[in-house]
């Protein structure tokens, strides 16, 4: 459970981990895997304001949505154990079904 919300058009996303096992058995360290792309939305914003301020432009990503997302988008934030991403709507590049 996160202890936080995001704000305006912000997402909290949880990286999915992959574990890396090579074709002969062998397991990568964390050290040399590459970071995960992909992950389940845990907490999203209210939402972009509109240009005059009156309004907000609803979120297209919803709490529970797994998502891809750009390579080296957002920003890491550990609670505790677990570590999350928060990112903008638009560094979402799509919905996983």
């Amino acid at each position: 459970m996160v202890n936080f919300s995001p704000l305006g058009e912000r997402v909290v996303v949880k990286p999915l981990d992959k574990e890396e096992v090579r074709a002969s058995g062998i397991i990568l360290p964390d050290t040399v895997k590459e970071k995960p792309q992909e992950g389940e939305v845990v907490e999203v914003g209210p939402g972009r304001s509109t240009e005059d301020g009156k309004g907000k432009i609803p979120m297209e990503i919803k709490k529970g949505d797994r998502v891809i997302y750009s390579k080296f988008a957002g920003t890491e934030y550990k609670d505790g154990d677990d570590e999350y991403l928060i990112l903008r709507e638009s560094d979402i590049l799509a919905k996983i079904s």
